[in-house]
């Protein structure tokens, strides 16, 4: 069945199977937020699981919108926008799922040779590799290759053809190598204490609170995308700082302060602390 012809079918064909939907309009992106939500004054809906202040009925925050419920797939507002919905899309990371988007013929080499096979669809100039299990989105981690998994939202294709397989370490380090300082650390990550004097490195004045202060103002100076620099921001300083010890109560709660000043829950600052933590490891 075509989505193209019968988008509120296919969604609801892939909500009963796990899959959160979503009406994609002309230029395959989402509706915009009604008045009552534009600029996120309704607060948002920060992640999936919790919707949040915002109880708009209609298809509101892009991928957040995305829902399992056929309840909300054939309400009046929701079959309003099907009417003008040119295809249908899914939120990756609410059904386990990691897209690897590859725009052109040189992606797809790369990763036939970089990538482990899984399930692929075919795209209008490339392809979609299909990951079983979800991580951060992050798009351009190389030439003609995004991540389509949490946080953001896919064009439903087809099925696909291959067996999918769990999502490989190497995809993961993609997203963690772009999010990465782009200089080196001046320390390296360690575990064990820095023998003499019983102390971990990066605890000093001059990197670990200057680390944090920059942390600090980069979320603090976000104009655009709060939860993605939230996320990012998050995952930088875990990257650096996550495995040594060095971060205290206190360091975590500056960086929740400093987002919440922007607008973020207390819940969206935990969920992206958990989430930069299982995308490191840790």
């Amino acid at each position: 069945m075509s989505d193209t012809l019968h988008p509120q079918h296919t969604a609801l064909s892939l909500a009963a199977s796990g899959v959160p939907v979503l009406p994609l309009r002309r230029g395959k992106v989402p509706f915009g937020n009604c008045p009552a939500c534009a600029d996120n004054a309704c607060g948002g809906r920060p992640n999936m699981k919790t919707p949040g202040p915002c109880r708009c009925p209609g298809v509101c925050h892009a991928w957040a919108a995305a829902t399992t419920d056929p309840v909300v797939i054939v309400s009046p507002a929701w079959v309003a926008a099907w009417r003008r919905a040119v295809c249908v899309g899914y939120h990756p990371g609410g059904a386990g799922l990691t897209v690897v988007d590859l725009d052109d013929a040189d992606a797809i080499a790369w990763a036939r040779t970089a990538l482990p096979a899984t399930r692929t669809v075919p795209t209008t100039r490339g392809e979609h590799w299909i990951y079983r299990g979800a991580m951060a989105s992050r798009n351009a981690v190389r030439p003609g290759v995004d991540i389509k998994s949490t946080m953001a939202y896919a064009r439903y294709l087809g099925p696909g053809t291959g067996t999918m397989t769990d999502l490989p370490d190497t995809v993961r380090a993609l997203a963690v190598k772009e999010s990465s300082p782009a200089r080196p650390t001046p320390h390296a990550v360690a575990v064990s204490v820095k023998a003499g004097n019983g102390e971990c490195p990066h605890r000093t004045p001059t990197y670990l609170n200057r680390g944090i202060a920059m942390a600090e103002q980069r979320i603090t100076a976000a104009s655009s995308a709060v939860h993605a620099t939230v996320y990012r921001t998050f995952l930088a300083v875990l990257s650096r700082h996550g495995r040594c010890g060095c971060l205290t109560d206190t360091h975590v709660t500056r960086l929740f302060t400093a987002a919440q000043s922007k607008g973020e829950t207390a819940r969206h600052c935990a969920d992206a602390w958990t989430n930069a933590r299982t995308t490191l490891g840790l």
